[in-house]
């Protein structure tokens, strides 16, 4: 494949300074590590979060390697992505301790809305190139499932690497290196424009998470998610009442 059009990626800005890293190392690095490499960059590529550090034309470059197994393949890549994405929601999961508890209260209709139906949010980041830590990050604080959020972000990421891999396989390479070289991920500039946005959005929504009264906006089309938080908060006012 022709590297000459994938040259470079931002992978940490500040206001003096781009750190850039040359994708053509990467390649260098996976084409003398096989499988390894596979897992490793799959990773690299998803545990900076917001920074877009695209691993896909490993996948495409290692499908079109025919002594590789391309079902290994999407493997390995999906497994080194899910460590990465799961390591940020823990950091997420956890970081929840630091908010306030009237913030704690307001989120409860809103974590038990998304203790039923988050997964489908969590496959669908997975599975679409959007930026997956828009999702990933507050769906974390809500203390969303870490089981079922490393399942349903495995079965995306899978589902993702087998279209890559597989139509890689099938439509070979002059179709999918077309592909590679008019996405945005190509363009140093794009890549900060994707990672400010990214961070601004990530800004907006965590803002809308603390700030939201999720009583009022759940209630109206989820009544059992408002009732059960209700229920804890009467528990837990009971339990002074008692002490």
């Amino acid at each position: 494949m022709n590297l000459n059009n994938i040259e470079k990626v931002v992978i940490f800005v500040n206001s003096n300074t781009s750190y850039l890293i040359d994708i053509q190392d990467l390649y260098s690095f996976y084409s003398g590590s096989g499988y390894i490499g596979i897992f490793l960059i799959s990773f690299i590529g998803s545990i900076i979060p917001f920074i877009p550090v695209p691993y896909f034309p490993v996948l495409v470059t290692s499908a079109l390697n025919k002594s590789l197994d391309p079902n290994l393949i999407i493997l390995l890549s999906t497994l080194g992505a899910v460590l990465a994405k799961t390591i940020i929601f823990i950091a997420s999961y956890y970081g929840r301790n630091i908010l306030s508890k009237q913030t704690k209260t307001r989120m409860l209709p809103l974590q038990k809305l998304l203790s039923k139906y988050g997964g489908i949010g969590v496959f669908a980041a997975a599975l679409t190139p959007i930026p997956d830590d828009l999702i990933y990050i507050p769906i974390g604080i809500a203390k969303y499932s870490p089981t079922r959020f490393a399942l349903f972000t495995f079965l995306g990421k899978f589902f993702l690497g087998a279209i890559i891999v597989w139509g890689t396989v099938y439509l070979g390479r002059p179709i999918m290196e077309s592909f590679l070289v008019g996405t945005d991920y190509n363009n140093e500039y794009s890549a900060i424009l994707i990672t400010v946005l990214t961070v601004l959005l990530l800004t907006l929504v965590l803002f809308f998470t603390f700030k939201f009264d999720w009583a009022k906006i759940i209630g109206k089309w989820f009544p059992w998610a408002l009732d059960s938080s209700e229920k804890d908060n009467g528990g837990e006012g009971d339990d002074r009442k008692k002490s």
